[in-house]
């Protein structure tokens, strides 16, 4: 019977998709954005540029959600 991914532990199998995932951000150059993508960023920047409101810190955001769980 072949291996399957499915037979590392838990452990191993979180680090093999954190190091797919790091693979794929330190290419996302060459994934081009869909129309949709484009639109909603366009969107994003406008409303930024009208309010100036730069959201909450990323780091403040998982905390208020820790403290939830």
């Amino acid at each position: 019977m072949k291996p399957s991914v499915m037979d590392l532990p838990v452990e191993q199998r979180i680090r093999l998709v954190e190091d797919l995932w790091d693979s794929i951000a330190a290419e996302q150059s060459v994934l081009p954005l869909t129309d949709a993508q484009r639109a909603e960023l366009d969107r994003r920047l406008d409303a930024f540029e009208i309010d100036g409101d730069p959201g909450r810190p990323a780091a403040r955001v998982i905390a208020d959600l820790r403290r939830r769980l």
